[in-house]
C-alpha cells in the first residue's frame, strides 16, 4: 500500500490502544509514552495502558507546573510533557567513544552504535513539528548527526491530537498544532463521551495502515462514522481556541533585526537567571558540547557529548572572551536565533509553540510577553530599568 493510499479514520477502543502497544513490542520496538511520576508526566518506557497516566491532567502556567487529577480516565488529558520527545532521539549525554592504555598509547572504542527501535506513543502536533525541525538540521543537510540517525531511522510514532493545552500553549500561533497533519504513522484523538471511552485513529504511512490490519479480530479498528469525525474535529477545533498565549509571528524577522539595542533587552536581563533551563526543556534546542573525563591512572578515557546553552559565557566563549559576556546579549541571542535567524539558516522557525520555556522558567519570562514588548513604542529615555555594567566593567553587550 503507498503512503499516498491510505485507509479512512477508524475508531479503536482503549483495549485496541493496548493491542497498538502489544504489536509494537512483539514488532521488536521500545515503546515510549507519558506516565505519571513523581509528580509530573514525563517520558519513560511503557509496556500497557496501565502505564499511561489515566485520569492526570496538569495545569501549566509561567513558572508554574503541577499535575491534577481529573474527573474522568482520559488517558491524554494533559498539555506538554515535562521533558520533549528530544530527551530520547537526542538525549542530554551520550559516550562518543572510550579508551584504554595499551601500552605506548591506547586502544580507542567508538561508543554503542546500535540504538533500540523506538515506538513514541502520544507525541503532540507541536512536537512533530520539533522533530521535523531536528530530522532537517541533523538529518538533512551536509553533515548528518549518526548518533541522531540510529535513533530516528525506522522510528514509529503514534501521534496524539492535543485536546487540552496549557495555559503556556501557543502551537496556533506557530501553526503547528493542534491536528497532527503529518510525519506520523498513526495518530490518535481521544474520545469520552455518550458514545464512550474510544479513539478515532488515522493511518499516516503504510506501516500504520499494516499495523492496524493486524490487530486481532476482537480489538480490531472500526469504521469511524460522521459521528465520530465531527466529535475528533470538535476536540481539536475546542484546543486551538483555548491557547493559554499567543505570539503575533507577523514580521518578527525583521522585527527582532530592527531592534538589537531595544531597552526591554536589559528589562528580561534585570530578571533572567541564565538557568539555561528554557534551552534544556525546549524541543528543537540542539547545541552540544564535549566533556572528557578520565580515571586518576590515566588509564581509562571517555568522551561524552552533552547538551550546552547559549545561556552559559562559555557557548560563545573565544581567546579574547565571550562573544555574548552579558545575560541582555545571550537573552537576545536566544530569542533572536529561535525566531529569526533560525529562519535564514533552516528556512523554517526555531520554536513550535510548546510553551515549555514559559512554564520552566523559574522567573516567569514569557517569549511571548518579550516579542510583544519589542513591538510596543519604545519607552522614553530614563524611564526603563537601566543597564548595569558587563562583565570586567564593560557595557552590555
Amino acid at each position: 500500500m503507498m503512503d499516498g493510499d491510505l485507509p479512512a479514520p477508524a475508531v479503536l477502543g482503549v483495549p485496541g490502544l493496548q493491542a497498538i502497544i502489544d504489536a509494537l513490542r512483539g514488532q521488536g520496538f521500545t515503546v515510549i509514552g507519558p506516565t505519571h511520576r513523581d509528580g509530573a508526566i514525563v517520558l519513560a518506557e511503557i509496556t500497557g495502558v496501565g502505564d499511561l497516566p489515566a485520569g492526570w491532567g496538569d495545569d501549566q502556567d509561567a513558572a508554574h507546573y503541577r499535575v491534577s487529577q481529573r474527573d474522568d480516565q482520559a488517558l491524554f488529558g494533559f498539555a506538554a510533557t515535562a521533558q520533549s520527545w528530544k530527551s530520547i532521539l537526542f538525549p542530554a549525554r551520550e559516550l562518543v567513544w572510550s579508551g584504554e592504555r595499551d601500552g605506548a598509547g591506547f586502544a580507542i572504542e567508538p561508543g554503542a552504535a546500535d540504538a533500540p527501535s523506538y515506538a513514541l506513543l502520544g507525541v503532540r502536533s507541536c512536537d512533530l513539528h520539533a522533530i521535523g525541525i531536528h530530522d532537517q538540521v541533523l538529518l538533512g543537510r551536509a553533515f548528518t548527526d549518526r548518533a541522531y540517525e540510529a535513533r530516528r531511522d525506522g522510528a514509529f510514532i503514534v501521534a496524539v491530537g492535543c485536546s487540552h493545552p496549557g495555559g503556556t500553549c501557543f502551537c496556533v500561533s506557530m501553526g503547528t498544532g493542534p491536528r497532527p497533519e503529518s510525519g506520523f504513522d498513526l495518530s490518535l484523538t481521544e474520545l469520552l463521551d455518550a458514545g464512550g471511552h474510544r479513539f478515532v485513529v488515522t493511518a499516516g504511512s503504510s506501516r500504520g495502515a499494516s499495523l492496524l490490519r493486524s490487530l486481532p479480530a476482537t480489538e480490531a479498528a472500526t469504521p469511524a462514522d460522521d459521528g465520530d469525525l465531527a466529535a475528533a474535529d470538535e476536540v481539536l477545533a475546542r484546543s486551538a481556541a483555548r491557547m493559554g498565549r499567543e505570539l503575533d509571528t507577523d514580521g518578527i524577522r525583521d522585527l527582532l533585526y530592527a531592534n538589537p539595542e531595544h531597552p526591554r533587552w536589559d528589562d528580561v536581563a534585570s530578571r533572567c537567571l541564565s538557568c539555561t533551563n528554557c534551552t534544556l526543556v525546549c524541543p528543537t534546542c540542539f547545541c552540544v558540547s564535549m566533556e572528557d573525563v578520565t580515571d586518576l591512572a590515566a588509564s581509562h578515557h571517555e568522551r561524552h557529548r552533552v547538551w550546552e546553552s547559549c545561556f552559559t559565557s562559555d557557548h560563545s566563549h573565544l581567546s579574547g572572551g565571550s562573544v555574548h559576556g552579558s545575560t541582555r546579549s545571550r537573552y537576545r541571542q536566544w530569542m533572536t536565533h529561535k525566531l529569526a535567524s533560525w529562519i535564514d539558516q533552516f528556512g523554517m522557525s526555531g520554536c513550535v509553540g510548546c510553551g515549555r520555556c514559559i512554564t520552566w522558567c523559574p522567573a516567569a519570562i514569557d517569549i511571548t510577553e518579550e516579542a510583544a514588548a519589542l513591538r510596543a513604542p519604545a519607552p522614553a529615555a530614563g524611564s526603563g530599568p537601566a543597564a548595569g555594567p558587563g562583565p570586567a566593567g564593560k557595557e552590555p553587550q
